[in-house]
């Protein structure tokens, strides 16, 4: 069975520099950095298997992000906002407090 090659991503000249100051900045946040150097491996043109092997992360999580950045590539929206976590369905967690434990 042949195997698909992954989606090819084009960065903007504007869409890398934000991206390279994510990930020279020392306050972001791993998962940040992370997806950051996904999006970037990707844009050199390496595959999923490629960036797995490079990052010590499964293909798996390489193609959700590729595919991810894509996705929010057309809604317009900032650079960090794309490497972000999407919103969970459901209501929020509630906590009660514990009176005598």
């Amino acid at each position: 069975m042949a195997q698909l090659a992954p989606k090819s991503l084009s960065l903007s000249e504007c869409e890398r520099l934000e991206l390279e100051k994510l990930l020279n900045r020392h306050s972001t946040p791993q998962q940040i950095a992370l997806r950051a150097k996904i999006i970037l491996l990707a844009e050199e043109g390496k595959n999923n298997r490629e960036i797995g092997r490079e990052l010590n992360i499964s293909r798996v999580m390489a193609r959700r992000w590729r595919d991810r950045w894509l996705e929010l590539s057309d809604r317009s929206l900032p650079v960090v906002e794309r490497l972000q976590d999407e919103e969970r369905s459901g209501t929020p967690t509630k906590f009660s407090k514990l009176i005598g434990i």
